[in-house]
């Protein structure tokens, strides 16, 4: 068991470094290693949670002092359900991709790059030491800035690239301080080692290294106030964002916080800063979902939003709940990633005011995307259903003021939801075509069939409620039930009467004043450039004018003095001779004088 599991990161990251030597030319060399490793990895995730494997090795590396550090990892039918949707999404980009990017010269470095990436994720959801699954979040941080700024003819790539790696950055540092103070005074970075002794760790330990993970957790997965790197990062390829957005980084956060629960289980004001971070994030982004013209910045804001709800999971202390709907959401959130590629290809735009009509001429992508933006809805019994209604059904029945939050967030959450996903369904099938040279039609099947594959999920998912992996499901409540449903709907119905009255015009329209804002997402991006950006540079540029003036200064200025001396000092040595024996004169008649004046001092 503990060898597969081992396989799960170490096959694809091999034939990931081996996709990397791989020359330009040889395209469908990289292609069949790419999807060899997502298929391997696939196989043995699937066979791993069919055989309801469940083990743990604890392998000691190296101590520091009283600290130890291990190569350990552990399986269980959680983390192969997990390893599952991770692969299985991996697999489904790769084949995607060969046809997505069929004319780009860099497709060789591309597939070797998912599927290190994949190898990254992987060994974050296998790994039980801290160390090891330190590596694997590094390893992911560098794989996003290469993949979102993978296309170097459009403008914008390699500044989100930027964005995305250096705003994550901020909150990894948080997260290395967490993992180090935790692993410090636990005497072990060994996960089931430190989880078993939490009840002997002291309180504030717990709280300052939960707080620092939080910040790394919201970095990855995009929670306030970190989360505006998301949505620019769709300048990457379609195939990325649903990698991204799906079952890799972005699902990364979260599932390291239900990695870790008892840490935050053990400090209530851990889980109530998690709350409001996942009510702030979640209303936030839903409401920039609603008012977005870009169809993939749609699907960024709303992811965005959904892994808030994850996060809301852990705060109400129902981590299966959070994990299922990251399972859910993995499903339903690529299918919507592929389709929006299937979309952007037929009309060459992002944008929804271009699109339009699609209906008739793709009923696959129709059809498949119309479950996808269902799911993300809610509507039963679709995947998306199931675990939002679990999460939402433990806020309702915690009386804690962290649950209180994530219940009137998510209620407001989920008809801003059905408001945002009808419209961008209308917006895109619907009415006349905005684009009237578009070519309606459905992908090639190398991209038709994994939009195929993804609905069976999509709709299937929801079956975990009821298959004993997750075992820690609330039980459903018929009222907090009821009450979600009729607010989902609401958020439908007004969107589609807004819609239905001027088939031509944006629903968003109807924001009035409001809309610039959602549509600036509250203005976080101009705030962080105000407060954190523009004061850096300043300071950075002061910086570098102390150190030219100053340091570089005395520095030039030293050695500006010493060669003026010299020069001098020269001078004087090529003096002529009578000018010496002229100086010398004058120093004899000097001394001589001086001798007079002090023997006519003695006499008188």
């Amino acid at each position: 068991m503990i060898a597969a599991t081992w396989a799960l990161p170490l096959v694809p990251a091999l034939l990931a470094a081996v996709g990397l030597l791989t020359p330009l030319r040889m395209r469908r060399v990289a292609a069949g290693l790419g999807l060899a490793g997502s298929g391997i990895a696939l196989a043995t995730a699937v066979a791993l949670l069919v055989m309801g494997a469940k083990q743990t090795s604890a392998n000691n590396l190296i101590d520091f002092g009283d600290v130890e550090v291990g190569l350990s990892v552990h399986i269980d039918p959680k983390v192969s359900a997990v390893a599952v949707a991770v692969t299985t999404v991996a697999l489904l980009v790769q084949l995607y991709s060969i046809a997505y990017l069929r004319g780009d010269e860099r497709y060789a470095p591309y597939a070797a790059q998912v599927g290190l990436f994949t190898a990254a994720m992987l060994l974050v959801v296998v790994a039980d030491d801290l160390v090891p699954l330190l590596v694997g979040w590094e390893v992911m941080g560098a794989c996003s800035y290469l993949l979102i700024g993978h296309d170097r003819e459009l403008p914008e790539a390699p500044t989100a690239a930027v964005k995305a790696f250096v705003v994550t950055r901020v909150g990894d540092i948080g997260f290395l301080l967490g993992v180090v103070l935790l692993g410090v005074h636990a005497g072990t970075f060994n996960i089931t080692e430190i989880l078993r002794g939490v009840p002997e760790l002291d309180g504030g330990v717990l709280l300052a290294a939960g707080l620092l993970i939080l910040a790394g957790a919201a970095g990855k997965s995009a929670q306030f106030p970190l989360h505006t790197w998301l949505p620019d990062a769709m300048a990457g390829p379609t195939p990325i964002s649903a990698l991204i957005h799906a079952a890799t980084m972005v699902a990364a956060g979260a599932y390291v916080l239900f990695r870790l629960l008892p840490i935050y289980a053990a400090q209530p004001v851990s889980t109530t800063v998690i709350a409001a971070v996942a009510a702030v994030t979640m209303v936030l982004a839903a409401c920039a979902a609603l008012a977005a013209d870009d169809l993939k910045r749609v699907l960024a804001w709303s992811t965005v939003s959904q892994v808030a709800f994850m996060f809301g999971g852990i705060a109400v202390l129902a981590p299966d709940a959070a994990l299922f709907h990251l399972l859910s959401h993995a499903a339903f959130k690529a299918l919507l990633f592929l389709c929006a590629g299937a979309v952007i290809h037929m009309v060459a735009s992002n944008l929804m005011s271009r699109m339009g009509g699609l209906r008739s001429g793709a009923p696959v992508t129709f059809w498949t995307m119309t479950l996808g933006f269902a799911a993300l809805v809610g509507v039963p019994p679709l995947a998306g259903f199931w675990s939002k209604e679990s999460i939402l059904g433990a806020a309702f029945e915690s009386t804690t003021p962290a649950a209180s939050l994530v219940w009137w967030a998510g209620l407001l959450t989920v008809a801003l939801t059905g408001a945002y996903a009808t419209r961008a369904w209308l917006r895109t099938f619907f009415g006349r075509t905005r684009t009237p040279d578009a070519h309606i039609h459905d992908p090639e099947p190398l991209m038709r069939w994994p939009l195929i594959v993804l609905a069976v999920p999509t709709v299937g998912v929801g079956l975990l409620a009821f298959g004993g992996i997750l075992t820690d499901l609330p039980a459903i409540h018929v009222g907090p039930l009821a009450i979600v449903l009729l607010v989902s709907a609401l958020g439908v119905a007004a969107s589609y009467a807004l819609w239905r009255r001027d088939p031509a015009a944006d629903p968003a329209a109807a924001l009035g004043p409001a809309r610039p804002v959602f549509e600036r997402a509250f203005y976080c991006d101009e705030a962080q450039d105000a407060l954190v950006v523009r004061p850096t540079l300043l300071a950075a540029r002061l910086a570098r004018r102390a150190d030219e003036r100053l340091v570089d200064g005395a520095v030039e200025n030293s050695g500006t003095l010493t060669t003026t001396l010299a020069r001098l000092t020269a001078t004087a040595h090529t003096f002529g001779v009578p000018r010496h024996l002229l100086a010398t004169l004058a120093g004899a008649v000097l001394i001589g004088l001086v001798g007079v004046a002090a023997y006519w001092g003695v006499l008188s």
